[in-house]
């Protein structure tokens, strides 16, 4: 079987979204930190999964929670695309997109990213306790963690900002401690 040209398919892609046919889109990108998936539903950046992570099984997290209709398209998500590699290349200092935490559906997760986004920026960083006191519940160290660990936006919602409490070491990282260390050079809190 032939398979079909990629212009035939970013043309259904670009029609299924136009007509709103589509319950999600994605998109694969090269980056410094190695090959990225890029899921975007209606309301903004739903999912990004790092390479070691499968990605049918990404898919089908996105599928249960979004609905089956997912369209692959590098068209439709250009813009995005190019958020993010400028800012991981280093050409940008603003990661501004628009993403959507419903993939995170434990109530307290979800406030600890929110927060996170809304009050961590480029260039600093928080420990698992403080992060835990701003959104609400200072003894939820270990919450504070798994909502890291778990978070389905990584970059964009920035858990390697979040540190270990009495300086520790940098922590875990969903992407591995080594993304983790050169997401925080790029962002000038590591040297070298």
């Amino acid at each position: 079987m032939t398979p079909l040209p990629d212009s035939l398919l970013e043309a259904v892609a670009a029609a299924a979204v136009r007509e709103g046919l589509a319950d999600a889109v994605y998109t694969r990108l090269a980056s410094p930190l190695g090959r990225l998936l890029v899921v975007e539903g209606r309301e903004g950046i739903v999912r990004i999964a790092f390479a070691e992570e499968p990605e049918d099984r990404v898919l089908a997290e996105v599928a249960a929670a979004l609905g089956p209709r997912i369209v692959a398209s590098d068209r439709e998500l250009a813009a995005e695309r190019d958020a993010l590699s400028d800012y991981l290349e280093g050409g940008s200092t603003v990661l501004e997109l628009p993403h959507d935490l419903r993939l995170m559906a434990a109530p307290f997760r979800h406030k600890v990213l929110q927060e996170l986004h809304r009050s961590v920026h480029r260039g600093e960083t928080v420990t698992y306790g403080e992060l835990a006191a701003r959104a609400g519940n200072p003894k939820a160290t270990r919450a504070v963690g798994t909502a890291c660990a778990r978070n389905p936006i990584p970059i964009v919602v920035p858990c390697h900002r979040v540190l270990h409490t009495g300086g520790k070491g940098i922590g875990n990282y969903t992407g591995g401690v080594h993304r983790k260390e050169a997401l925080l050079r790029l962002e000038g809190v590591l040297l070298g």
